[in-house]
């Protein structure tokens, strides 16, 4: 994994939506992957001017539109390369024999800064993860005190139960959470604070994180999300 020395990562909050756009910088060579471009894409570009670096990368975690919608407007001012896992890739219907589009567990190159691509489905079948030193952004998978809706097309709340769990199991407790909408009272977070108070983390069987995660939660839960305690600590 890439010493934290040898990049950059920096965000900025787009959109209706509270999108949280990010840009991933290699400091030696000043290659950059923006992650999920979308809304005023003019201001991912001033960022990457601002910082004298040249955007090579796309790396998408999933396909809706609220993270895809800036594509073509990046490519337009880069010659850059999109990444996606191949099963959101088919899902989507784009993408599909391209050369970056990947299996969960590959490591893209963004000069000498690795960047690993975990399949974390639930959201959509191929929803992806980046792991880049000490930071996953998490695209729709995994919020500050929430996760993604499992109602839309491609969403499977019982899939998501069984990603939620690996990351827990996987991810160091110091890891910084980056997602993928500024939905809580602060923007990014640690897996510590997630296993904590995140409720979608509380959940030791399927049927009831279901059941939470389609019925209960929109209402009762509302945004900007706050910790939640564990029942068993109230």
């Amino acid at each position: 994994m890439s010493d934290a020395s040898s990049f950059d990562i920096r965000f900025l909050e787009l959109g209706p939506m509270e999108n949280l756009v990010y840009l991933i910088t290699d400091k030696k060579s000043k290659r950059a992957a923006v992650v999920d471009p979308a809304w005023q894409v003019s201001e991912i570009i001033k960022l990457a001017q601002e910082k004298d670096v040249q955007i090579t990368d796309v790396l998408l975690t999933h396909s809706h539109f609220d993270h895809i919608n800036g594509i073509d407007e990046v490519l337009k001012d880069y010659d850059a390369q999109v990444h996606l896992l191949k099963a959101e890739a088919k899902f989507w219907g784009h993408y599909q024999d391209a050369s970056t589009a990947h299996h969960g567990g590959d490591i893209i190159k963004l000069g000498e800064t690795e960047i690993e691509i975990l399949h974390t489905p639930g959201h959509t079948p191929g929803s992806a993860c980046y792991h880049v030193g000490e930071q996953l952004i998490t695209g729709d998978t995994l919020f500050v005190f929430g996760c993604g809706r499992c109602d839309l097309d491609g969403g499977d709340p019982n899939v998501m139960y069984d990603t939620l769990r690996k990351l827990e199991k996987d991810m160091p407790s110091q890891t910084v959470i980056c997602p993928g909408h500024h939905y809580a009272e602060h923007e990014l977070s640690t897996m510590a604070e997630q296993v904590e108070g995140n409720p979608f983390m509380h959940f030791h069987k399927r049927e009831d994180f279901v059941q939470y995660r389609m019925h209960d939660h929109d209402k009762t839960r509302s945004s900007p999300y706050h910790a939640v305690l564990r029942k068993n600590q109230i």
